[in-house]
């Protein structure tokens, strides 16, 4: 498959690809084996990294109360431990440069300091048991006198320090040049934001997010993975990262993170380009009093709003209305169409036997919307696979799904399975869906006019549903637009995306003025300090005399 590419400034030359380097199965304590993994990540992604859990050098005393929690992360490290050397073969076995990139990870605990993620820029690594951040952090040094390149990145940073969020004072982006910040955890970019912590671990602290840490003059690029325990890299909804880079290969989508061109998604392969002055997302421009922000979306279901941020407050939305603006119908149809399966009793398996076909138009890209088991603890019985989904295209207007579903296990957990198909034709284009033998078919010109269902027998039996068919005037948006900020050195701005099927994106943010050249910001000094210091209101909301933005002319 052909990257999508944007002609947007600062993005000449990269292509958009996708993946998950956050996620579990049980080689340590998870559930599925590592094989299991890559292949269900081959399914919808460009490339993962399937992470064992290795060591957490401040883990509570074993008392009575939290026996049970501690002999369950011992005995996963030491299942990690043991079985390393297979879980490094395995990563290497999935690799091929232009069609999909792994890398090795492993995940280091820290009530102190914040979980993070180790990465090596190959195959290979070793599972580090330092005793603190900055022991961590002597090790990796170590290893790229050795010309190892690593990482160490924040994950679930929202639940802020001493409850293994991130610690902003012992930050700093030596391995860190970006965090996560959207997981099945929830989403960390402000005390605002979607997706609330609702993990037993607690809910989310303001000091903990992504907005706070970046007033704090930290530099850093945003990225999502998933954070799934069964075997499901990329389970959709949960998170996962975008990169801008020039070709699917291990050095480029290293390099790509390495620079920050990065943005979060739930799910959905939302494009988003962003810049400032022509500095594209996680670079830094030099000093303006002007500048000038274009933005380029290119959604896979209705959008709902694109929003311009500067220094964690909104300054420019683009809403529905505006979206749709004074468009008229047309005949002519290129789009999106949705198809999902699921439903039904819980934990009842339904076995699905897929065909979709696209007739009387062109079927241009497939998008999955595949999902995993949400299992985390501990099970009384495992099944002999972890594998519950394939598809494959079956010709040019032609796709086949195998998968089973089990019903959403409560009623705010999207639990199908399905997919997002671009699609050129007219109102007389069909989608037909042959589900277990049983052919339902309608026309884009009814599919504009809503979703319909089907099912598999009587009540709460298993359904399916063809979405409705979304035109592309509102798929994409365009914003250009020019913000005036006299003394405003330190700024920084990221854009957010929201669609109708609440699938999320943020961008890394783009700095201006003070170290605008990349580096990071100098200390207190940058940041929205900076622009306080200019005379703004609450965290930039407001500018000094005569701040304004506007639309380019």
């Amino acid at each position: 498959m052909t990257a999508p590419t944007t002609d947007a400034p600062g993005y000449g030359g990269l292509g958009l690809y996708v993946g998950d380097i956050h996620n579990h199965c049980g080689i340590s304590y998870g559930h599925g084996p590592v094989e299991d993994a890559y292949a269900n990540a081959r399914l919808q992604l460009d490339f993962a990294s399937v992470t064992g859990h290795g060591w957490w050098h401040d883990l509570p005393e074993r008392t009575p109360e939290l026996a049970s929690l501690v002999d369950y992360h011992t005995e996963g490290f030491a299942r990690l431990a043991d079985r390393w050397e297979h879980v490094q073969e395995v990563t290497a076995a999935a690799h091929e440069d232009g069609r999909f990139v792994t890398f090795q990870s492993f995940e280091w605990h820290s009530l102190a300091y914040g979980d993070h993620c180790v990465y090596f820029d190959g195959p290979r690594g070793e599972i580090i048991r330092a005793g603190s951040l900055e022991e961590l952090r002597g090790r990796l040094r170590a290893l790229a006198a050795e010309g190892v390149r690593t990482w160490a990145l924040p994950h679930h940073i929202g639940y802020g320090t001493g409850r293994r969020g991130i610690n902003w004072d012992a930050y700093t982006e030596e391995f860190a040049p970006v965090v996560e910040m959207m997981s099945m955890h929830g989403c960390a970019e402000s005390d605002e934001a979607p997706r609330t912590y609702l993990h037993t671990m607690g809910p989310r602290d303001t000091t903990g997010t992504a907005v706070h840490g970046l007033r704090l003059g930290h530099r850093f690029g945003l990225i999502g993975s998933t954070d799934h325990h069964s075997a499901f890299p990329g389970s959709h909804g949960h998170g996962r990262l975008a990169v801008w880079a020039p070709e699917l290969t291990r050095r480029a989508v290293w390099d790509a993170i390495e620079q920050r061109r990065t943005y979060a998604i739930t799910g959905d392969r939302i494009l988003l380009a962003a810049s400032v002055n022509g500095a594209p997302m996680g670079a830094g421009t030099v000093s303006a009093d002007r500048r000038r922000i274009r933005v380029t979306v290119q959604g896979r279901d209705a959008l709902d709003h694109v929003e311009v941020v500067r220094n964690g407050v909104p300054i420019h939305r683009l809403s529905r209305p505006e979206l749709l603006g004074a468009a008229v119908r047309s005949a002519a149809f290129d789009g999106t169409l949705g198809f999902a399966v699921g439903w039904g009793k819980r934990e009842t398996p339904v076995h699905w036997d897929v065909v979709l076909r696209v007739e009387g138009g062109e079927l241009l890209d497939v998008q999955p919307r595949l999902r995993g088991s949400e299992t985390v603890a501990p099970a009384a019985a495992e099944p002999a696979s972890y594998r519950p989904s394939d598809w494959r295209r079956t010709g040019p207007g032609e796709l086949r799904l195998r998968t089973v579903t089990e019903g959403n296990p409560n009623t705010a957990t999207d639990a199908t399975q399905g997919f997002s198909l671009a699609v050129s034709g007219d109102d007389r284009t069909r989608l037909t869906a042959v589900v277990n033998g049983v052919e339902t078919s309608y026309a884009v010109g009814e599919l504009r006019e809503g979703p319909r269902t089907g099912f598999t027998g009587g009540f709460v039996s298993g359904a399916f549903r063809f979405d409705r068919a979304v035109p592309a005037r509102e798929l994409t948006a365009e914003l250009d637009l020019v913000d005036e900020r006299p003394g405003g050195d330190g700024d920084f701005y990221h854009v957010r995306v929201r669609q109708l099927n609440d699938q999320w994106a943020w961008s890394s943010p783009t700095w201006v003025g003070r170290a605008g050249d990349g580096g990071r910001a100098g200390g207190s000094g940058g940041g929205a300090g900076a622009g306080r210091a200019a005379g703004t209101g609450r965290d930039g909301a407001a500018g000094p005399a005569g701040a304004s933005c506007r639309r380019a002319g």
